[in-house]
């Protein structure tokens, strides 16, 4: 019984070796997991910011007061460019140009009527053709007005000043990002989001290319279970896929981009290892219901681009419907997406993730046995 079970991981372990060899001569897959865990890490945290950068803005100052001045003189790189001075008759044209992304029109006797108690309305005009811009800048600018007021009326607003009641305050605190740079989430998103990909990719392609080389023909002479041929290059496809993404873990995301990972890499790492389990499973139940990489790519598409927009990783879950919600628990993507942001950003151990690794743990299985059934239907239909 030892012998064979000795004999069973033997061969499984140089079916895997040979899955390693023939992903080194496949050119075009080694390209695309390089870049997908290198340059697309980094482009997708510095090509596409969530911060507000550089915005064009022009105020019509109708007030000429020292509030006004104050006001304008507040909007300061890199968020805003140098605020450049409009007369209220050029603001359509400007906005129709596109010239400006915002437009600030400070009535007059603004000032005066700040301290007499009244509250005078200042006008904002937004280009929302920049959307990114125009829904993060209206949130900058606000802030930005009601901070100069308050300093100017003593640290009280308008309100208070009147009628001598103590304001209340709110102050916000970050956790864990507290400048809210967008390109520490992103990074660390995006190698999420590449692991699942790319293990998708590399195990259904690994099977495919057994079929279109015919050596798939070689493997069924020999005796070797469907078992031992399906977790071979699981195992395979998988560390290849963990370990590009320690490196981009620490290289990239670390190094380049300069983002601190509290948490410990070490179980993230551990948590991904069980994650790929699925992860390749379904590559290889993809690969058995096609008969080419186009049929394969199409079918990808379908199924991993809703799986991926639905984990969690673009929106949180608890903004879907309550319905999509409890059908993405059985999903394990969500839970991966889950465990890594609670490990990489909040600091989570063991006994905070537990319950997810067990999940996704249990779903791995369960879908790794239902393909290995799928995968020994289809070798038994080549014999």
């Amino acid at each position: 019984m030892n012998a064979m079970y000795g004999k069973r991981i033997e061969n499984i372990y140089r079916l895997g070796i040979k899955e390693l060899f023939s992903l080194r001569r496949d050119v075009v897959l080694l390209i695309l997991i390089c870049w997908a865990f290198s340059f697309a890490i980094y482009n997708a945290a510095t090509g596409f910011s969530h911060d507000l950068k550089n915005a064009s803005i022009a105020i019509a100052d109708l007030d000429k007061s020292k509030l006004s001045r104050q006001i304008g003189d507040a909007f300061l790189q890199p968020f805003f460019k140098t605020p450049a001075e409009i007369s209220e008759g050029d603001i359509d044209a400007a906005m129709d140009s596109g010239e400006y992304t915002f437009v600030l029109v400070i009535p007059p006797d603004f000032e005066k009527d700040l301290i007499a108690g009244h509250q005078p309305e200042i006008q904002l005009n937004i280009d929302a053709t920049a959307m990114m811009q125009a829904g993060i800048g209206q949130g900058y600018v606000s802030n930005i007005i009601a901070q100069e007021v308050q300093t100017f009326m003593g640290g009280v607003s308008a309100y208070v000043a009147a009628s001598h009641e103590p304001p209340t305050q709110l102050v916000t605190r970050y956790a864990y990002n507290e400048n809210a740079t967008s390109s520490w989430f992103t990074s660390a998103m995006e190698i999420i989001n590449n692991i699942t990909m790319l293990s998708i990719i590399l195990s259904g392609a690994a099977l495919i290319r057994e079929r279109e080389h015919g050596t798939i023909e070689h493997l069924l002479v020999m005796p070797l279970d469907p078992f031992e041929i399906m977790l071979a290059k699981v195992w395979a496809n998988g560390l290849v896929i963990l370990i590009a993404s320690a490196l981009s873990l620490f290289f990239v995301v670390e190094l380049m981009l300069g983002v601190p990972i509290i948490g410990s890499k070490l179980l993230f790492l551990a948590g991904t290892m069980l994650y790929l389990f699925f992860a390749t499973a379904l590559g290889i139940f993809l690969a058995t219901m096609t008969k080419s990489m186009p049929q394969f790519g199409l079918l990808f598409i379908l199924v991993v681009l809703p799986m991926r927009m639905l984990s969690g990783g673009n929106t949180p879950l608890e903004s879907m419907p309550e319905t999509l919600q409890n059908i993405m628990q059985f999903v394990p993507s969500s839970h991966f997406v889950s465990f890594a942001q609670a490990i990489l950003y909040r600091d989570a151990g063991i006994d905070v993730v537990w319950q997810e690794f067990l999940i996704v743990f249990v779903i791995a299985a369960l879908f790794f046995a239902f393909s290995a059934m799928r995968f020994r239907k289809s070798i038994a239909a080549m014999r």
